[in-house]
C-alpha cells in the first residue's frame, strides 16, 4: 500500500464527511416541506404534479397504503419497462435498428425488475441490445425512481421512530415526488454537465465505423451517456452504458471523473444519516449511525487493498515482483484499468459495495481471493454500510433495533430505541427480513451449484458448454454465491466470469432481486407503522444511550456477527479455500 493511495482515500472520505451536514439538513427540510432556496422555482411544478396525478399532498398514508403505493408503482413501472424493451424496434432514437430479438422474453423480464428494484443486474451487453430510447425512457428514468422510492421509504420508517401516537407514516406519492424533484434531478443536472466537461460523451449519433491502423473495421458505440452516468452514481443504481461500465473511457474517463462518481454514490446516502439525526430531534442519533457505517467502510478499504496490493501469491512465489515501485504498480494489475491503479480500484469495489450501486471499474471476478470476498461480504451484510439511496439508512436502522434488543436481553430491560419500545412485533418484522434475504441468496446459489442442466434444454439453450459456463472449483461458487448475493442485495455487480444471460439465472435472478427489494421493505413498513402509532416513553438512568460509543460498537459488532454466521459456511467453501489453495 502507498501513501498515495492512502492520500485519495483520506480525500474521498474528508469530501464525503463535508457534505454529510448540509445535505443532510436539505433532504430534511424538502421532505418536511419547509421552504429552501429551489422553492421558488420548483414548488409550483411541485403542486402542477400534484394536480395532473391527484395527488393531495395533505393527506397522509397508513403503512399498509404506503405500501400498497409502493407496490402497485413498481408493479407498473416494471411492466412499462418491459413493454419499451419489446418494442424499441418501432420507438424513436434506435439508429442502430435494435428489437425485440435482442431482448429475449426471459431477459426481459430480469432487466425490467432489476431496473425497477434499483438493482440494475445487466445479463447482457447494453451497447449491443438496447436503443437510446430505451436507455432514456426506459433505465435512466428507473434510475430516479427506483432510488426516489428507496428514500422515501427510509423517510416513512425515520417518520415511525420521530411520530407520537399517529396511524400515518407520510405520502409515498409526495415523498418520492419530493425526492426527485429537488434532490436527485437538480444534482444529476449538475453532475451530469461536470461529467461532460471531463469527456463523458452524450450524444444521440449512430455508431462511428472507424478504420484502424491494421485496416480492420471497428464500431465505436456511443450515445446520451452522461445524462444516464450522473443519476445511475448518484441513485445507487450501476446499471452501465456500456458492458465495461465505469472501466469504459467514454463512462469514466479521468481521475477526476472517477473520484467524482464515488462521491456520487456515497452523497445521499451518508447524507440521509444526518436527516435521520435532524427527524428525530438528536443528531447525535445520526452521526453514531455515520460512524458505525464508516468504521465498517474504512475495514473493507483496507483489506480490499492490501491484498490486491501484496498481489497474487502464486505469482509472488514464482519470483515476480509485487511491490510498488517508481515504475510499476506492484500488486495484482490483472483486470484493472491503469488510468485507476490499484487504489482507486480497491476503494472503488469497496464504495460501490457498500452502497447498492454495482458500478465497477474493475472486473471484480480478477481480484485476488481476500480482495474479492470484501465485495462480496459487503453485500451479504445487508448493503448498509451507507448503503444505496434509503436502503442503507432502513437497513441499519433494521440493525439498530436488533442491536438494542439484545442490549435488553443483556440487561433485563425492555429495549427502547429513540423513546420507542422495542417489543416483538418489531423484532419479528426484523428477522423476517433478514432470513429472507439469507434463504434467497443461499438457496438460489446451492440450486445453481447443483442442478444437473440438461443439455440443449430449456434452462440450459447453449448446449453443454452452458452448463459449465463458470470456473470451476472455488472460485466457480464464489461467481455463483456473488451473483445472487448481488441480486439479493440489489447491488448489479458480479464476478463477471460467470454467463448469466440464460433461461435459468434469468428468471431465478429476477425472482432474487424481487424477495430482496420487497420481502425487506414490507416488514420495514409495518414497523414504521407499528412505531409511528406507540408513545414515546421518557428517558431514565435505566435508558441505554444510542448515541456513544458503545452503541456504535455493538451495532458494528452485531451487523459482522449476524453476517459472519450467516454466510461462512458458504464464503469458506468459495474465497476462503480459493486464498488457502494459493
Amino acid at each position: 500500500m502507498t501513501a498515495n493511495g492512502w492520500l485519495q482515500i483520506a480525500i474521498f472520505f474528508a469530501l464525503i464527511l463535508a457534505c454529510t451536514k448540509p445535505l443532510g439538513s436539505f433532504i430534511a427540510a424538502v421532505i418536511e416541506g419547509r421552504r429552501n432556496f429551489l422553492t421558488p422555482v420548483l414548488a409550483p411544478v411541485e403542486r402542477l404534479i400534484y394536480r395532473i396525478c391527484g395527488v393531495d399532498e395533505k393527506e397522509e398514508q397508513h403503512w399498509t397504503r404506503y405500501a400498497g403505493a409502493l407496490l402497485a408503482f413498481s408493479a407498473f413501472s416494471a411492466l412499462l419497462l418491459y413493454a419499451i424493451q419489446r418494442l424499441q424496434f418501432w420507438l424513436p432514437f434506435n439508429p442502430q435498428g435494435y428489437g425485440a430479438g435482442n431482448v429475449s422474453p426471459d431477459l426481459d423480464f430480469n432487466t425490467a425488475v432489476s431496473f425497477t428494484t434499483n438493482t440494475n443486474w445487466q445479463s447482457y451487453t447494453p451497447e449491443t441490445t438496447l436503443s437510446y430510447f430505451v436507455q432514456m425512457a426506459g433505465l435512466t428514468m428507473h434510475n430516479f425512481a427506483s432510488a426516489a422510492a428507496g428514500l422515501a421509504i427510509a423517510i416513512a420508517l425515520v417518520r415511525g421512530f420521530a411520530r407520537q401516537p399517529v396511524k400515518t407514516i407520510g405520502n409515498f406519492w409526495v415523498d418520492m415526488t419530493r425526492a426527485i424533484l429537488y434532490v436527485l434531478l437538480p444534482i444529476s443536472i449538475v453532475a451530469a454537465l461536470v461529467l461532460c466537461s471531463q469527456g463523458v460523451i452524450q450524444n444521440l449519433h449512430p455508431y462511428t465505423v472507424a478504420t484502424t491502423l491494421e485496416g480492420a473495421k471497428q464500431t465505436i458505440a456511443q450515445g446520451p451517456v452522461a445524462s444516464q452516468e450522473a443519476i445511475k452514481m448518484l441513485g445507487t443504481n450501476g446499471g452501465g452504458f456500456f458492458n465495461a461500465n465505469s472501466a469504459h473511457p467514454f463512462e469514466n474517463p479521468t481521475p477526476f471523473s472517477n473520484m467524482l462518481q464515488m462521491f456520487l454514490i456515497f452523497l445521499i446516502p451518508a447524507a440521509l444519516t444526518y436527516t435521520f439525526g435532524k427527524m428525530v430531534r438528536d443528531t447525535r442519533q445520526g452521526w453514531a449511525i455515520f460512524t458505525a457505517m464508516a468504521f465498517l467502510w474504512l475495514a473493507g478499504v483496507f483489506v480490499a487493498y492490501h491484498y490486491e496490493q501484496r498481489g497474487t501469491p502464486m505469482l509472488a512465489k514464482a519470483g515476480i515482483e509485487m511491490t510498488a515501485t517508481d515504475t510499476q504498480p506492484g500488486g495484482n494489475m490483472e483486470g484493472k484499468e491503469t488510468r485507476f491503479g490499484i487504489a482507486d480500484s480497491a476503494l472503488f469495489a469497496t464504495v460501490t459495495t457498500d452502497a447498492s450501486c454495482g458500478a465497477v471499474n474493475a472486473m471484480h471476478d480478477s481480484f485476488t481471493a481476500l480482495g474479492g470476498l470484501v465485495p462480496l461480504f459487503n453485500i451479504e451484510l445487508g448493503e448498509v454500510v451507507f448503503g444505496g439511496v434509503g436502503a442503507g439508512l432502513y437497513g441499519m436502522l433494521m440493525f439498530a433495533i436488533l442491536a438494542v434488543f439484545i442490549a435488553g436481553l443483556m440487561v433485563g430491560r425492555t429495549p427502547e430505541y429513540l423513546g420507542k419500545k422495542i417489543e416483538q412485533k418489531e423484532v419479528k418484522m426484523a428477522m423476517i427480513a433478514m432470513l429472507v434475504l439469507a434463504g434467497s441468496i443461499l438457496l438460489f446459489a446451492g440450486a445453481s451449484s447443483v442442478i444437473p442442466f440438461a443439455a440443449k434444454g430449456y434452462w440450459n439453450p447453449a448446449g453443454p458448454a452452458a452448463a459449465n459456463i463458470n470456473n470451476p472449483g472455488a472460485h466457480g461458487l464464489s461467481e455463483i454465491l456473488y451473483a445472487y448475493s448481488s441480486a439479493t442485495g440489489n447491488n448489479g455487480s458480479a464476478f463477471a466470469g460467470i454467463g448469466a444471460n440464460t433461461p435459468w439465472y434469468n428468471v431465478t435472478i429476477g425472482f432474487a432481486m424481487l424477495i430482496g427489494r420487497f420481502m425487506m421493505l414490507l416488514p420495514l413498513l409495518a414497523i414504521a407503522g407499528s412505531l409511528a402509532a406507540r408513545k414515546q416513553v421518557p428517558v431514565s438512568a435505566g435508558t441505554f444511550p444510542t448515541h456513544g460509543p458503545l452503541f456504535v460498537g455493538l451495532l458494528v459488532g452485531v451487523v459482522i456477527i449476524v453476517g459472519a454466521l450467516t454466510y461462512f459456511p458458504a464464503l469458506s467453501l468459495g474465497p476462503v479455500v480459493e486464498h488457502l489453495m494459493q
